[in-house]
């Protein structure tokens, strides 16, 4: 029986192997396409790529980045507000052949139709609380007031900043993630309420952590 158990046991292992997926990991902040080294990725993860547009006082900048992803993460998109005319949109795409390119990730659309829920819009550095009197009026599927910090920690030396405005729900859903590598820790928090300004509950994608970590140690 031990000798059986241990058959199947190697044989799941052998399978999970071969199912394994070679992916290409890169990234880029000018266009929307990257070439970069090939990578063996854990056995139940495929190939993905992650696009974000960040809006910002009528300047658009980009994030496109190509790597491992968990299936359940292929079809996330999700949207945040931070001020008037300050925005991210969000999106993973996926593909499961070997080295395979996904197609662009749909964003979220660039609605700017009020939806009625005004949130505060507030930021701050070395801190991962804000809190003003000033409000944004949310737009399109941006139905949540969210509170997202981050703590950055390279050896000794951390920094936080927290920002608040208009989220939709997928970004909320987040939750809390953290990351640690050999040289930085990064920890994000989205919190987030579906109602009144400024009130928020205790409720962090991988898609932000990637772009994190790809800026700070490029």
């Amino acid at each position: 029986m031990r000798s059986v158990f241990g058959f199947f046991c190697t044989l799941s292992a052998l399978i999970s192997t071969c199912y394994s997926l070679s992916c290409t990991k890169c990234s880029n902040t000018t266009t929307s396409s990257c070439t970069g080294s090939s990578i063996t990725c854990p056995a139940d993860q495929v190939c993905g790529v992650s696009y974000t547009l960040t809006t910002e006082g009528g300047v658009t900048s980009l994030e496109y980045s190509r790597d491992c992803f968990l299936k359940e993460q292929c079809t996330f998109n999700g949207s945040m507000g931070f001020a008037q005319n300050s925005r991210v949109r969000i999106g993973y795409s996926c593909c499961s052949t070997d080295n395979c390119l996904p197609s662009l990730p749909a964003l979220p659309a660039d609605n700017n139709k009020t939806n009625g829920l005004v949130c505060r819009s507030c930021s701050s550095q070395n801190s991962v609380w804000c809190y003003t009197s000033d409000t944004i009026q949310c737009t399109g599927d941006e139905n949540m007031c969210l509170l997202q910090t981050t703590k950055i920690t390279t050896g000794s030396v951390s920094s936080s900043t927290a920002i608040r405005g208009c989220a939709t729900k997928s970004i909320c859903d987040l939750g809390r993630q953290a990351v640690t590598t050999d040289q930085i820790s990064v920890d994000i928090n989205f919190q987030c309420t579906s109602g009144s300004v400024g009130v928020f509950g205790g409720v962090f994608l991988n898609l932000l952590l990637g772009i994190v970590l790809t800026k700070l140690l490029c």
